[in-house]
């Protein structure tokens, strides 16, 4: 469907929208403008990565936003984010994306009230609302890294951690890799010096970047406490039934010996033979204990 949010007769330029493009209308609207096809098919691709592109006198760029319907165990660039396609040139903007996107529907509201300057400016919202897409993730991420922390270090370890914390990784990398994609896009769009509005997109930009850095620094550090403190609890139940072995080796050797069906065996016929065994078991018993005490192994 196309639609014409500003009109070129009453503004300097023209806003038109696009949304579930169909092959004839993005014909149409590639011989208008005179757009490159190889760039027409590269918006049409639902999985293209950001990029910036400048041909002739106008630009094209690919942006993607974080999503509004996340799944659970979402953790591909399909899943977490949508794609928006971008012809710029001071004449006009194009947008394209193959489903409604909730931040496009409010830029059109914000231009109905307020006059856009320039389709440099129009462009400039865009880009900082479609940056604001990654705020919310970044808070949900953050709450879940702290909950997985809790459960590592305090609670008990019923829930299953390791697959939450995978796709906690998962998200916090794609995400990261899509922002490092869209540097060109915010360089090119931060090119003039001076304009206060830009450079707000810039620091938003590089807020994200560093946000979501430490995000993935913080989660590969978990993930390798939970691997340490994994292998520190093996350890001590380990510790403990070897403790418990060297407790009953030397009383399975004892048992053992006397087990055997020997003729001979003098201690087999002594009254006191049993109870002298059982003495010499407790007694064994308590040397090992008073030596791992001493030892500092108990």
């Amino acid at each position: 469907m196309v639609q014409e949010v500003i009109n070129s007769s009453e503004h300097n330029f023209s806003w038109i929208d696009i949304s579930e493009p169909e092959d004839t209308e993005m014909a149409g609207i590639a011989q208008k403008f005179h757009l490159h096809e190889e760039l027409v098919k590269d918006c049409l691709q639902p999985d293209h990565l950001p990029k910036y592109e400048s041909i002739e006198n106008y630009a094209f760029i690919i942006f993607r936003i974080y999503t509004d319907r996340e799944g659970l165990e979402a953790d591909t660039v399909r899943e977490l984010t949508h794609k928006i396609a971008i012809f710029y040139s001071k004449e006009f903007l194009i947008t394209i994306h193959r489903k409604p996107v909730k931040l496009i529907d409010e830029l059109k509201e914000h231009v109905k009230k307020n006059t856009c300057k320039s389709s440099y400016h129009l462009l400039n919202l865009l880009i900082k609302g479609c940056l604001h897409t990654f705020d919310a993730p970044s808070e949900r991420l953050s709450k879940g890294l702290e909950y997985y922390e809790e459960q590592i270090f305090i609670r008990s370890r019923k829930v299953p951690l390791l697959k939450g914390m995978y796709y906690l990784k998962r998200k916090a990398d794609v995400i990261r890799r899509m922002l490092i994609l869209s540097y060109d896009i915010i360089d090119n769009i931060d090119a003039e010096k001076g304009d206060v509005n830009t450079r707000d997109t810039r620091d938003q930009y590089v807020k994200l970047h560093n946000i979501y850095d430490s995000l993935l620094e913080n989660v590969n550090q978990l993930l390798n406490l939970y691997f340490s403190i994994s292998s520190q609890r093996t350890s001590e139940v380990m510790r403990i039934l070897t403790i418990f072995s060297v407790f009953f080796m030397p009383l399975t050797f004892i048992v053992g010996i006397y087990g055997m069906n020997f003729d001979f065996m003098p201690e087999l016929r002594l009254k006191f033979g049993y109870p002298a065994v059982m003495v010499l078991m407790a007694v064994i018993t308590f040397g090992i204990y008073i030596w791992f005490k001493r030892k500092g192994w108990l």
